[in-house]
């Protein structure tokens, strides 16, 4: 170990020891009132930090090693470790962790390429315009991310001379969009700034090497995670350990079934020990020996922030995977939408759809879509359709007959935090429809429909329909509809028949 690296790590074991396992956290706390200081909390038993410098550093040794061999190979890391341009480096990790919020690895690669292609500065990405980004950003999902970035990136080129903040602390503080992991993976990565970060994965590895059982998602445990790693970070290496971290988190300390066997840092690993130890007292309460007085240090005792709470008892079938433990998920909020897929026949004799853009603000924010509105829950079928034919007349300026939309089926797309069943009709046109010209909308190929600016519950719409119309159109093959679905539309002569235009908008007569 060489003197610097050694001193640094026992700096940083000093601060976890002074703070109770939290860097930077050693200072005495003096009451609102200017009284006397206020008590510091009793820290935690020592399994929940890290407390021995000789442990820092061994961790620090063996995560990077591993990570030096087994690291993907991904295009974003290629650009941090070969980019020479400061700015270009921080924006091109900068993208990266955008797109990598709440989205897999694997799908983010194509549409990071892609990204990066078209938009390989920051002064490229301020140039473009809103549409040009979502259309790229479509089916990615999160789609805010893509309108905060670039929204940043304009920031970056008009207010601050097209240079990226160079410290997690101005990078959160001057970007918009940019939260504290965010930026502290920016400055580590781009900048060899030594601070930590703290994700999903780095949250699963770090409660699972010092036995972290309480509510992971809880402000007390996240600071504490925090603490912790700012005070692991390799500070020679700062990007490479925090990336290495991650990357533990995402390939072998993964939620279900973890590789604990290939864990690079498994002697470090207290959740493993707990195991192992959980193992050895069910085998002496199988022989009939007494169990062992509970140790302090083992905690699971007493009143610990950290520990899990009583009323959530080990659970030997799940091993290392009784940590981290989060709080039961809000359930979503289900929501159905009428959506109709408008068709018409083009120019050079393909089919051709209407699409609408959503508004500027909230969902989907300036996607395009079916024409839709929001269903009340529990509607009956014939009310959807008549103030689903309201809104269309109102769209295109003349009377809609309810009886001539055809009913597709229903299409479930669930988002983080709602549960969406779009109800899908058809009404196909075979004339000229004067649109609301105060409403953006347009006429589109299929082509044209998936290269522009529409999510990707609309494509599930149109594959919808596309698959109820090749089913109509097969030889020897009806409409038949399975058990439990909606009819198809009512007030066709038979399955699957198109109503032309002037059959469609004629007004329902009286009964």
């Amino acid at each position: 170990m060489t003197r610097a690296r050694a001193g640094t790590a026992a700096a940083a074991a000093g601060a976890l020891r002074r703070s109770g396992g939290s860097a930077g956290r050693g200072r005495k706390r003096t009451s609102p009132r200017g009284g006397a200081p206020a008590p510091t909390p009793a820290p935690p038993p020592a399994r929940h930090h890290f407390s021995d410098p000789a442990e820092v550093e061994a961790l620090r040794k063996n995560l990077l090693a591993w990570y030096d061999r087994c690291k993907r190979d991904l295009p974003w890391r290629a650009l941090a470790a070969t980019e020479p341009d400061a700015d270009r480096r921080g924006y091109a990790v900068w993208v990266s962790e955008i797109m990598l919020q709440q989205t897999q690895v694997a799908t983010v690669i194509d549409y990071y390429n892609r990204w990066m292609q078209k938009w390989p500065t920051l002064q490229a990405l301020a140039q473009a315009s809103l549409e040009e980004v979502n259309e790229l950003w479509a089916g990615l999902g999160y789609y805010s991310r893509g309108k905060r970035l670039q929204e940043a990136a304009r920031k970056v080129v008009s207010e601050l001379g097209g240079h990226m903040p160079r410290t997690a602390e101005a990078l959160q503080k001057l970007l918009p969009g940019v939260g504290r992991y965010t930026a502290g993976a920016i400055a580590s990565i781009s900048y060899g700034q030594a601070t930590g970060v703290v994700d999903g994965n780095v949250i699963r590895v770090l409660c699972r090497l010092r036995c972290i059982g309480a509510d992971s998602s809880s402000p007390a445990v996240i600071d504490r995670l925090w603490d912790m790693a700012n005070a692991l970070v390799d500070r020679s290496r700062p990007g490479d350990f925090n990336q290495a971290l991650m990357e533990l988190g995402a390939t072998v300390c993964v939620p279900k079934a973890p590789l604990c066997g290939e864990c690079p840092v498994k002697q470090h690993c207290r959740a493993r020990c707990r195991v192992e130890k959980e193992l050895a007292l069910a085998s002496q309460k199988l022989f009939g020996k007494p169990a062992p007085v509970p140790d302090v240090e083992d905690c699971g005792v007493g009143d610990c922030p950290l520990c899990p709470p009583a009323t959530e008892p080990w659970d030997s079938s799940l091993g290392v995977t009784n940590f981290p433990r989060k709080a039961a998920k809000k359930q979503p909020r289900a929501m159905r939408t009428a959506t109709c897929v408008l068709e018409r026949r083009g120019c050079r004799g393909g089919p051709e759809y209407l699409i609408v853009q959503r508004p500027s603000s909230g969902l989907l924010a300036g996607l395009w879509e079916f024409p839709s509105l929001p269903l009340a829950q529990d509607l009956q079928e014939e009310k959807e359709r008549e103030v689903l034919a309201d809104h269309l007349q109102a769209w295109m300026g003349q009377p809609v007959a309810a009886k001539g939309l055809q009913f597709i089926g229903e299409v479930i797309h669930v988002f983080s935090h709602i549960h969406q069943t779009y109800v899908v009709y058809s009404l196909p046109l075979d004339g000229d429809v004067t649109l609301d010209p105060a409403s953006p909308s347009r006429w589109v190929t299929e082509e044209e429909f998936h290269a522009s600016a529409v999510s990707t519950a609309m494509k599930k719409v149109l594959k919808a329909h596309e698959k109820q119309h090749r089913k109509e159109t097969s030889p020897g093959k009806g409409s038949k509809r399975k058990r439990g679905a909606k009819p198809q539309g009512a007030g066709s002569t038979c399955p699957g028949t198109q109503l032309s235009l002037h059959a469609f908008l004629r007004a329902p007569t009286a009964p």
